[in-house]
């Protein structure tokens, strides 16, 4: 009979085989292709020795073809929980060095058990997918797993945040999980996603197309849109993951965390007096703005790299974390269309489903005109936007800097739209339409027109005529944006709004 040395032995070298996976030589086949492995990833994502292990001893229980002789150390998933910055959070990483990644029944199960706990400890849930797609000989068994996962996927939405690291391929049915979360990083020339692969679709339609083309990084994040952020490797793509999560709260019912601010909180920036040129359809950069008013210039842009027209992003003001939406008016003059106003709805239900203030920077001249647009849906996707900040129950607040004109300035968060406090610039122009536009149509057959114009230019593009009816609470000098909107938050911080009992609204999808 053994003794309790040798069962402690015994489980010792069990615990070292599921932790070489699928052994050394697919370790350095995956290291020979940029990769680190899954262990590898979860220890730099985490903070150091925090990780434990669950489900390590789990096996797959398929006996078709030749699965009965196939070991799948840790059923090809690593599951568990640590902490980033001393917060719990749950974490499974697909390890492709094990039958590739694939999802069975019982690599699902680990996952699916995974999410459940993230749910019931109210803790930021994190998937670094690394996989093959469907384990094929399980057949309905790994379909039904990925349901199970989409599932509460969607359970979890809007309770805990939800973040998908794609570090592989990601083919199939296993690109929808990532896509019902709330963040999408990928790792440039390494990673992947597609409904069908570039064989398929050329059996299909004939179309030649690489895996990086069809479906790599830069694809979806500046193209699709499906992703949200893209690294160089995965080192830096898990440094980015962590940066994320300093912004974001644990869950629903908590705050994001309060950062101790060394930036003045009365800082006055005197050269966002001077930033709004004097031409009015001469652009400048947003970005300058935003980063003047946030804490230590700091801002996390969101989808970087589609919809340049509008940016969206985190951060701080005196070390509370925000949401920032701003149009960028060096891209299409920052009008909306209608990947913008998608890109942006998406934004404002994020932030509003876990407690993080919205800070809207406006200079929008409108809605981007053209067939294609209209085509494609502007008024629906449009409709998006308007619906998002309707919705918002988090204090929100509005700055417009110059233009907002017509069902641009009502979308840009007006306080029609429930903003708590709008704020306009001296440079700022709100009216049905540009104010030269507007004069053509009032006064084109008068004879009198240049001098008509002229004057309604002068009545009209400015912000007190919304000022007069309440519409503007305050016309603030540029330079005094930040302390403003640090003293608004302060204000806010007690804001209570409920809307009506219902089962869910019907956003416009």
């Amino acid at each position: 009979m053994a003794t309790v040395q040798e069962k402690i032995d015994e489980f010792k070298a069990m615990q070292d085989k599921v932790k070489m996976g699928g052994g050394q030589k697919r370790i350095d086949k995956q290291h020979s292709n940029g990769k680190l492995t899954a262990r590898e990833r979860i220890e730099k994502l985490l903070d150091p020795n925090t990780f434990v292990e669950l489900d390590q001893f789990v096996k797959h229980r398929c006996t078709n073809f030749d699965m009965p002789t196939t070991e799948a150390p840790g059923e090809g998933v690593v599951t568990g929980y640590g902490t980033v910055d001393g917060r719990l959070v749950y974490v499974f990483a697909q390890d492709f060095t094990v039958v590739g990644g694939s999802l069975g029944e019982m690599h699902a199960a680990k996952i699916v058990k995974t999410q459940e706990l993230a749910m019931k400890m109210g803790a930021p849930l994190i998937g670094l997918n690394d996989s093959g797609g469907a384990r094929i000989q399980e057949a309905v068994d790994a379909l039904s797993g990925y349901g199970d996962i989409f599932f509460r996927n969607t359970l979890a939405s809007g309770v805990i945040p939800q973040i998908s690291v794609i570090m592989g391929p990601c083919a199939g049915g296993a690109v929808y999980s990532p896509a019902i979360t709330d963040f999408i990083f990928m790792v440039k020339n390494t990673s992947q996603m597609f409904i069908t692969g570039p064989a398929v679709i050329k059996s299909v339609t004939a179309e030649e197309v690489t895996a990086e083309q069809l479906g790599g990084a830069m694809t979806h994040n500046s193209t699709s849109g499906v992703a949200h952020f893209a690294a160089d490797n995965d080192e830096q793509c898990l440094e980015m993951v962590r940066y994320l999560l300093s912004f974001l709260p644990s869950n629903n019912l908590d705050d994001a965390p309060v950062l101790a601010n060394t930036d003045d909180i009365n800082r006055m920036d005197e050269t966002l007096d001077t930033i709004i040129p004097d031409n009015p359809n001469q652009p400048y950069d947003m970005k300058e703005v935003i980063a003047s008013v946030v804490d230590d210039g700091e801002f996390l842009e969101v989808h970087q790299h589609y919809a340049g027209n509008m940016l969206v992003g985190f951060g701080r003001f005196d070390g509370q974390s925000v949401g920032i939406l701003a149009n960028q008016p060096n891209y299409l003059a920052g009008c909306l269309d209608i990947d913008a106003s998608d890109k942006a709805a998406r934004f404002i239900r994020f932030c509003d489903a876990f407690n993080i203030p919205l800070v809207t920077l406006v200079d929008v001249p409108g809605f981007l005109p053209g067939t294609g647009q209209e085509y494609g849906g502007i008024i629906r996707h449009g409709a998006k936007m308007l619906y998002a900040y309707s919705e918002a129950t988090v204090p929100k607040i509005t700055v417009i800097l110059r233009k907002s004109y017509g069902g641009a300035y009502l979308a840009m968060c007006s306080q029609h739209l429930g903003a708590d406090q709008v704020m306009a610039w001296p440079s700022a122009e709100i009216a049905v339409m540009g104010p030269a536009g507007a004069a053509n149509v009032i006064f084109r057959k008068d004879p009198d027109k240049d001098a008509k114009t002229e004057q309604y230019i002068k009545d009209f593009a400015n912000p007190y005529k919304a000022a007069e009816r309440g519409y503007v609470d305050m016309v603030i000098e540029p330079k005094e944006t930040r302390p403003r909107i640090i003293s608004s938050l302060s204000m806010l911080a007690t804001k209570r709004e409920n809307r009506p009992a219902k089962k869910h609204g019907n956003i416009p999808l």
